[in-house]
C-alpha cells in the first residue's frame, strides 16, 4: 500500500482550509482588490493557488514514491 508524505497532504489540504475556514477574515465588501470586492477576489486568487498547491503535493508525492520503487524492487 502506498501511503503519501505528510507534506503531500498538507500542500494538498491548504487550499481547503483557505476557503473554507477563513471565511469570517476576508468576509468583507472593501476594500476593493482590482475593481473587485475582497470576498471576491480572495476566492478568484485561490483557484490559481490551489493548482499550485496540487502541483507541489503531486511533485512531492511522485517523489516519494520514486525513492521507494529500487527498495522495493531488491525485496522481490
Amino acid at each position: 500500500m502506498n501511503r503519501l508524505p505528510a507534506g503531500a497532504l498538507l500542500l494538498a489540504g491548504i487550499p481547503f482550509v483557505a476557503i473554507c475556514f477563513s471565511v469570517s477574515l476576508w468576509d468583507r465588501v472593501y476594500p476593493l482588490m482590482l475593481g473587485l470586492p475582497f470576498n471576491l477576489f480572495w476566492l478568484i486568487g485561490w483557484i490559481p493557488l490551489t493548482s499550485l498547491c496540487l502541483w507541489g503535493a503531486y511533485r512531492l508525492q511522485t517523489r516519494a514514491q520514486r525513492t521507494r520503487e529500487p527498495k522495493e524492487r531488491g525485496a522481490k
